[in-house]
């Protein structure tokens, strides 16, 4: 099973999500996830080598399908609410906040430096009370190098994303984004959605 298989649509597993998110976690839990995340940070992202890499977060609760890779340098946080399908290829130097949950699809291209961010606070609260949202990233997702996705974002199946571009809320699919804030400037052929972007060079 991949790891967005059988899902209705986009919202119905952001939805998911969320609802996890909310389950009450016990005091170990909580410190093996912190254990998880700095020792990733700090030591694990810079191993040269994918299989490392991805033995660790998987062992720290992720869910990663086969032939995905996870280039060094790439930043996660709360390594167990992160999904990420089969055949994937995220850059160098990604930050990945997953308080809120993030959900990426399978044959998804994340390029470099790409920021997908877990919530945000709410500044009219006097506690400056922390939001955290789900993000949803479906099927033959290209986002360019650079970018940032903020928190509840749902980019749909087959949607591109331009380099430098910040997504904030929906993008539909097939959809090809750009600009800060992202606005539609044309459409993906959907007869392109065949291939399989398995890339994992050795110590990289």
């Amino acid at each position: 099973m991949t790891a967005v298989e059988n899902q209705p649509d986009a919202q119905a597993h952001v939805h998911h999500v969320s609802d996890y998110k909310m389950q009450d976690i016990t005091l170990a839990r909580k410190i093996r996830n912190r254990v998880g995340t700095l020792a990733f940070n700090m030591v694990v992202t810079y191993i040269p080598s994918h299989a490392i890499r991805q033995y660790f977060l998987r062992a720290f609760g992720a869910k990663i399908g086969k032939d995905t890779s996870i280039f060094r340098g790439t930043t996660i946080l709360d390594i167990e609410n992160l999904v990420i399908g089969e055949a994937c290829s995220i850059g160098f130097r990604c930050m990945f906040d997953a308080r809120g949950g993030i959900t990426i699809g399978d044959n998804v291209v994340i390029a470099s430096d790409t920021h997908i961010i877990g919530g945000y606070h709410d500044h009219n609260d006097p506690t400056f009370k922390p939001i955290l949202e789900p993000t949803y990233i479906g099927d033959y997702v290209w986002i360019a190098s650079r970018c940032t996705v903020l928190s509840g974002s749902v980019i749909g199946r087959g949607a591109v994303v331009g380099g430098c571009s910040m997504v904030r809320g929906t993008v539909n699919e097939l959809e090809v984004v750009a600009g800060t804030p992202a606005k539609v400037r044309s459409m993906r052929n959907p007869d392109a959605l065949q291939y399989r972007p398995k890339y994992r060079p050795l110590f990289y």
